[in-house]
């Protein structure tokens, strides 16, 4: 079958219920209606979400907790009738209120969300994003950069995300699950290439 955007060129705002109409192997996100393609994630991409699934999988083992490795639709904002325009598909998420699970998505806001960088990320893109899990409640956001081999962490406080950069010989103390730290040492001596 064609391509979802082609097959409804006329239209320039899409909702969920559009969303999951299209018959495609290829992946998209919606930000306020408008559909994004997104590009196959690359080797060192696909380690670092490897590794970094593997270490909260394993501290979660037994615990209320999931975390969840893309693609996994992401609907901060569900209705009921699925015209909601924003599904996302974050490289990893964590949740803690099994609620928020259906079939196939996870509709309200994750406790933890990971993005992983690649060259076809925008800033626009990426400050969209801060905005919507800001606006949807996520409690802990991470932006990982391969090529500077740093990590944004925004933990939310009062309404508002509090920021730090961790460098590539740090520990995150995830602040969501206590007890947990991931060893940014270890993730990027397994990522080189």
């Amino acid at each position: 079958m064609s391509d979802p955007l082609l097959r409804e060129a006329e239209k320039t705002h899409y909702t969920y219920a559009d969303y999951l109409a299209w018959e495609t192997d290829k992946r998209y996100e919606l930000m306020d209606g408008v559909a994004y393609m997104m590009a196959s994630p690359s080797v060192i991409h696909q380690r670092l979400s490897r590794e970094l699934t593997l270490q909260f999988g394993v501290f979660l083992r037994g615990k209320s907790c999931e975390v969840f490795a893309a693609p996994l639709d992401v609907r901060l904002f569900p209705r009921k009738d699925r015209t909601d325009d924003t599904v996302l598909q974050p490289d990893l998420l964590v949740v803690c209120d099994k609620t928020r699970l259906s079939k196939g998505s996870c509709d309200g806001a994750p406790d933890l969300v990971i993005e992983i960088v690649s060259p076809s990320n925008t800033v626009q893109e990426l400050l969209k994003k801060f905005n919507y899990y800001l606006d949807a409640g996520v409690r802990e956001y991470w932006v990982i950069n391969p090529d500077t081999q740093t990590v944004q962490v925004h933990v939310l406080e009062n309404g508002h995300f509090v920021s730090t950069i961790y460098k590539k010989d740090s520990a995150i103390p995830v602040s969501i699950l206590p007890g947990l730290e991931v060893d940014l040492k270890s993730i990027w001596e397994e990522n080189s290439v």
